[in-house]
Formats: C-alpha cells, structure tokens, sequence
C-alpha cells in the first residue's frame, strides 16, 4: 500500500511519563523500530531511537479515515467537479469518457453530502444555474451555437417534486 500524502497529518509526537518499574519476574516490553529505513522515496523514518529516550512516536490511526477530513474532501471533489466541467461548454463538448469522469466524481461528492436526505431538505428549493447537463434536449446540440441558449436555469421545488428549466437566450438576455 503507498503512503497517501496526508499520511503525514496523522502522526504525533508526544513524551510519555517515565515507564513504571517492573517486577523482575516480568521482562520489559521489547521495543520494535518501525522502519529504520524507507522503502520508498515517500516514506518517513519512524525510527524509535532518539536523543531523548522519553520520546517516542505514537501514530492514530483510524479505520475510517473518511471521517477525519471529510470537509476538506467535500472541497477538494466540488472544485475537482468544477475544473473537470469548464471546459466541457455545460456538457455539449464531452466525450464519453468525460460524462463518466464527470458522473464518478459526483457520485463521490453525493457521498460525502452532509445532507442525510437531500429531496426532503429545503436546501434544494431554489432557482439554479445548470452548469452541466447530458440532455441533448436542453443543450440544443442540434442547433448553431449562435442560436443555443447562453445559460440555463432550473427552478426546484422539493414540495411538489418538480423541476422547471428555463432558457436564457443570447439576443434578450433573460
């Protein structure tokens, strides 16, 4: 498994308390190096030799580690989905392979949604601008670009489960 680059982000140093003194008859715990040396170009030195011999390394390590970034992922995958669908021209330039990058990475987003049951929040209702879309119908891909319509708009009411689309055209600028 490689080391993911905020492998970093989860290992602390602390000093820990002078060990207790054991009895005789129990030995003290063998201490085992990590990696003394990296495997990889990417890999830290986790070596428990130190100057100090109080400090050593502890490393938290979760088995979801979803859970402790999932803001900052949120982020990253909105602004990956937004980058992947610039040049795209709202969909009408996308290649196969385009439409499927795009829809994984809205599906990771859909997975990350804070949201537990987005059609039953009021955060849906509104008037929103339709940056991407498939439907041929709506991107007018049969007509000149001159005559397609510059921006579309979808206003959604989660009340009554429908969606209007509306089309701004170049010449009148709705």
């Amino acid at each position: 498994m490689a080391l993911s680059p905020t492998f970093h982000t989860i290992l602390t140093t602390s000093l820990s308390a002078p060990s207790p003194k054991l009895p005789p008859s129990i030995s003290s715990p063998q201490r085992f190096p990590f990696l003394t040396k990296p495997l990889h170009p990417n890999a830290f030195n986790l070596s428990t030799s130190s100057s100090a011999p109080d400090q050593k390394w502890r490393v938290n390590v979760s088995f979801f580690p979803a859970f402790l970034n999932k803001g900052k992922d949120a982020k990253v995958l909105k602004q990956d989905l937004l980058d992947c669908i610039a040049p795209l021209d709202r969909g009408a330039d996308a290649t196969p392979e385009d439409q499927q990058r795009v829809d994984q990475l809205a599906s990771k987003l859909e997975a990350v949604n804070p949201t537990k049951q987005p059609l039953k929040s009021d955060l849906l209702n509104g008037k929103w601008e339709l940056i991407y879309t498939t439907s041929k119908s709506i991107l007018q891909t049969q007509r000149p670009k001159f005559l397609r319509s510059s921006t579309n708009y979808q206003a959604i009411n989660v009340d009554t489960l429908r969606a209007q689309n509306m089309e701004s055209w170049p010449f009148f600028n709705q």
